[in-house]
């Protein structure tokens, strides 16, 4: 493909602009983080944020003096100190964080991991030491906890608020400020096995949004370094530390019923009354060691009380993906976390019982898992689409992972999958590692094989090419981050007979490739921008034949400024193979997001251009605007609305529209207590005349609703009380009761 002439000539202004820009702005060498020592204390500390106990008036506070984003390494707006201490079975942290305008102070009451907009004072923590992997723990000035897993060595997203621990925090708004004091227990940290001293990295850090999102720290930090832990402080001490017995049980008991409407003409049809289905369950957490944890669960709860977010199905070619977030699987997730996605623990739907092992030990760190599913969910993946379906069979599955650390910053690995049941089997196996050649350059990488026997009639009924299928898949991945310039490349292959069962992979038959570069442009105090990046990103898909199936070439512009603006625009010319046929495509993506203040905040992704009507093979064009905003009204009433309006047109006129509307309502009576309404209304019409396949209903609309009330005390200890229903149109009634359920859940947790 020829790129057209403007995007050929933006691309070598980029490449020729590269030096003169970056002359004269080499990255400054940085000192070496600081060490601090930390000693112990006896005295029984209350947390309240009150800070009245001797140890922390004894204590020499560690200042915050340094704003790392947006000015680089500038002196911080405000002040903020730092206090940590430790006794034998817990870390105690506390924050003074002093604000000129206390009444400016954002904060809201919410639900734990759900505070991230507002003020919030925090750490994270490198406990081994290794500079690859750790935790993160904030708190906003009201207590509402956030904590995350952060995996600098695994594929995906760097942080993980998934992962949840339990810990104790109370924050209180002052006169000059906040204070917030923190207490987390050591068993519910995974640190090195010793009775001597340890070194630990530890990063206190405050987020102070006004205009920008101030982001303010301990010591400077070089942007562009891929290892963060590595320019972290060390803290010296923690002897003696222990995580206690570390046990943990946590029974669950749910119960729900379901109704649904029998077929009708009228409102008034009959209900079918199901019974209350009552499911008793254990899971239990043992800390074997301080570094070795052991997961077990008996006819575990695996439910998820919120509902997942609506996506579109319209005109799309592959499986959807909705996210984890049952927290059995949550726990040490990111120990299986690789660059492919070999993992994907959304596949096992409905398991009898589950056990999990992991740890790490000096360089070595290692997961495994194995579940009974009474469900075998599967994905049949192509070049030009998949497939999902269900066979009737329970299946076995298993996980194992091992890691082990190389040189600073390093590391290398093996992956073992494995799903049975009946005639069905899949194994994936197979080795990656992550390679940093400097502070700058980093190279990813994975190899897979996998081989996969499917029973004779779900192989002839899913179209696959034989009963038994191999394949293999390879990922690579290389970055060059500089102060003002990044590049990278990559190449990623599946071939036709790869399947990840215990995974997501929806596509195969694929080897894409691509690169790009952008120049990032830093702003002043004053200016109306923060960040500016341009760049370039060329990529190919090919399939096993060679035939070019994807292909586009993108330039796309970056702005990130006052209101805590972002603003990204791409623009593409593509071609796409589809059914023998090859069409041409130009393309518009744009997407933003805007905090107009400490209440209101705004969003709005769209997509414009060149289609395909993939159900009727033919070229279309698409309008795809999803707008949305959240509202706080006072301290603790949430409101938020995304919308999502989809228009595919053909030569001919309009094919469909679809709207996708999902609100949300929540009350935080306090950090531990809310009730919750969640309504997801989906109007999708379609124009039957313009159909050459059969076509689907003209209309189709439904309505979602459900009414939860929820008492958290920690992630273990829940009780949830809730109502919701389905609606939908039929041939003469619209948006008709067709279901109604109400379920409850009681889990607690003994901590022993």
């Amino acid at each position: 493909m020829r790129p057209p002439l403007a995007l050929t000539g933006g691309l070598l202004v980029l490449l020729v602009s590269v030096p003169a820009l970056t002359r004269g702005q080499s990255q400054v060498a940085l000192p070496s983080p600081p060490t601090f020592v930390v000693t112990p204390t006896n005295e029984t500390i209350t947390i309240d944020a009150m800070l009245d106990e001797t140890v922390w008036h004894q204590m020499v506070p560690i200042e915050l003096p340094f704003e790392i984003e947006p000015g680089e390494n500038i002196p911080a707006p405000v002040r903020t100190e730092f206090l940590i201490t430790y006794d034998t079975n817990n870390l105690y942290l506390a924050f003074r964080a002093f604000d000129p305008e206390p009444a400016a102070i954002r904060a809201h009451v919410t639900d734990r991991d759900r505070a991230y907009r507002d003020d919030l004072v925090g750490i994270m923590l490198d406990t081994f030491n290794d500079r690859r992997r750790g935790y993160e723990f904030f708190v906003n000035p009201l207590g509402v906890q956030m904590d995350s897993s952060r995996n600098e060595v695994g594929g995906g997203k760097s942080e993980d608020d998934t992962w949840d621990a339990i810990w104790s925090s109370a924050g209180r708004i002052t006169g000059d400020g906040y204070v917030v004091e923190i207490a987390i227990p050591f068993s519910s940290l995974r640190f090195p096995k010793t009775a001597g001293e340890q070194s630990w990295r530890i990063a206190p850090f405050r987020a102070y949004p006004r205009n920008v999102r101030h982001q303010i720290f301990t010591v400077p930090l070089q942007r562009g370094n891929n290892c963060f832990f590595c320019q972290v402080p060390v803290f010296v001490g923690f002897a003696g530390i222990t995580p206690g017995r570390n046990l943990e049980i946590a029974p669950t008991l749910t119960t729900q019923r379901t109704d649904e409407r029998g077929e009708t003409v009228d409102r008034k049809g009959s209900w079918h009354d199901g019974p209350f289905q009552t499911e008793a369950g254990v899971s239990a957490r043992w800390g074997i060691t301080p570094n070795l944890s052991l997961n077990l669960a008996l006819n575990p709860d695996f439910s998820q009380v919120e509902a997942d977010s609506a996506q579109l199905a319209t005109n799309t070619r592959y499986a959807l993906y909705f996210p984890e977030k049952r927290p059995f699987f949550l726990e040490g997730a990111d120990i299986f976390s690789t660059p492919l996605p070999a993992v994907h623990t959304r596949t096992v739907a409905d398991p009898r019982w589950g056990t999990k092992l992991s740890g790490k030990a000096g360089p070595q760190a290692f997961g495994v898992f194995v579940a009974r599913d009474r469900t075998t969910n599967l994905l049949f993946p192509s070049n030009a689409g998949s497939v999902l379906d269900t066979y009737e069979e329970g299946n076995t599955a298993g996980v194992f992972r091992f890691r082990r650390d190389i040189g600073e910053s390093s590391a290398v690995g093996v992956i073992a999958t494995s799903r049975e049941g009946g005639d069905y089997s899949n194994r994936v196996w197979g080795a990656d590692a992550i390679v940093r050649l400097s502070d700058r350059d980093q190279i990813r990488l994975q190899a897979l094989s996998s081989s996969t026997r499917y029973p004779n009639e779900l192989a002839e009924a899913s179209g696959q090419s034989g009963r038994k299928l191999d394949g293999s898949a390879f990922f690579v991945n290389y970055e060059h981050s500089e102060r003002r310039w990044d590049a990278w490349a990559w190449q990623e292959r599946y071939s036709t007979g790869f399947r990840a069962d215990l995974g997501f992979v929806p596509r195969v038959d694929a080897n894409s490739y691509g690169a790009g570069g952008q120049l990032k442009l830093l702003g002043d105090k004053d200016d109306w921008y923060t960040r500016l990046a341009f760049g370039v990103e060329p990529r190919r898909t090919t399939d096993h034949t060679g035939r070019v199936t994807d292909q586009a070439f993108a330039v796309f512009a970056n702005y990130q400024g006052p209101l805590q603006s972002m603003v990204d625009l791409r623009l593409a010319r593509a071609k796409e193979y589809y059914d023998g046929v090859t069409y041409d495509q130009d393309q518009v993506f744009l997407f933003y997001n805007l905090r107009v203040n400490g209440t209101f905040t705004t969003s709005l992704a769209a997509r414009f251009g060149d289609s395909i009507d993939y159900e009727n093979r033919r070229a279309a064009t698409v309008t795809y605007l999803a707008p949305g905003f959240t509202l706080d009204l006072g301290r603790h009433l949430a409101l938020t609305v995304d919308h999502t309006l989809e228009n595919l047109e053909v030569h001919e006129g309009r094919l469909y529209r679809a709207n996708l509307t999902q609100a949300k309502a929540v009350y935080q009576f306090n950090t531990r207590a809310f009730l919750r309404l969640i309504l997801q209304h989906l109007d999708l019409r379609y124009n039957r005349k313009l159909q050459i396949n059969q076509s689907p209903s003209p209309k189709d609309r439904t309505l979602f609703s459900q009414l939860m009330f929820s008492y958290k005390l920690n992630p273990q200890t829940v009780f949830f009380l809730g109502y919701s229903d389905n609606r939908g149109d039929t041939d003469r009634i619209a948006l008709m009761l067709r279901s109604r359920t109400v379920f409850a859940k009681l889990g607690y947790a003994w901590l022993l």
